[in-house]
């Protein structure tokens, strides 16, 4: 893992490939805005029940970005952090992990998320045994453990059919969105194409497939 991630890495075409259809008009995947916020986020690897598995947290509904997602943990970078160790802050404060337990192995490409105005910069780590994890009451509603052979397995790769909301009470946009099925939960959005970029390391071509006809799929705001 650590040789891959010295090579070129996937980047925004990998990220492209899931992110909501049609994309916004003027958002770029690799932008860096002077004024955006930085964010780190955590894909930890480890041994789980079913193999080497990655860690998820579905959010507080509450929570003011993001409420009700599944994400990455991660967050905000604080003064003079880096991204690894905003990552590694973010995933003590949410889900219990112990930093001195991991290996940061290298990151991914950044991603400009122009919703929450957010850059995030994805760290991979690997920790030799399962972390013992606990999940921090006020912001995080429950742990998903996701197997690497799920997110590689493309049944799980789905897409819904969603409206987009729009400025000034106008009505939504139609879009599909691609998203990972997890144990039932919809893995989409930002911490999908993270997640694609992921899974592109090792299968370039990997991706959700073409945008299914409107009949198959449910339509839902």
């Amino acid at each position: 893992m650590r040789a891959r991630l010295q090579v070129p890495l996937p980047g925004p075409d990998a990220q492209r490939r899931f992110c909501p259809q049609p994309a916004r008009s003027a958002w770029d995947p690799a932008a860096q805005p002077p004024e955006a916020r930085r964010a780190g986020a955590l894909l930890l690897l480890y041994p789980g029940s079913h193999g080497t598995s990655i860690v998820l947290t579905q959010r507080h509904a509450d929570l003011s970005h993001h409420g009700g997602q599944i994400s990455l943990p991660g967050g905000g970078l604080h003064g003079g952090e880096t991204a690894a160790e905003g990552a590694l802050r973010e995933a003590h404060e949410e889900i219990g992990l112990d930093p001195s337990g991991v290996r940061v192995v290298g990151a991914l490409s950044t991603l400009w998320v122009i919703v929450s105005r957010f850059v995030v910069h994805p760290i991979i780590a690997v920790a030799e045994i399962r972390p013992a994890f606990a999940a921090a009451p006020r912001e995080v509603e429950s742990l998903i453990e996701m197997p690497l052979a799920t997110l590689w397995d493309p049944t799980g790769l789905k897409w819904d059919r969603r409206l987009r909301p729009q400025p000034g009470g106008q009505e939504g946009l139609p879009i599909w969105v691609p998203y990972f099925d997890v144990g039932g939960h919809q893995v989409w959005g930002a911490t999908a194409m993270i997640l694609g970029e992921f899974a592109a390391l090792l299968d370039p071509a990997f991706g959700p497939g073409p945008i299914p006809e409107p009949e198959r799929l449910r339509y839902s705001k």
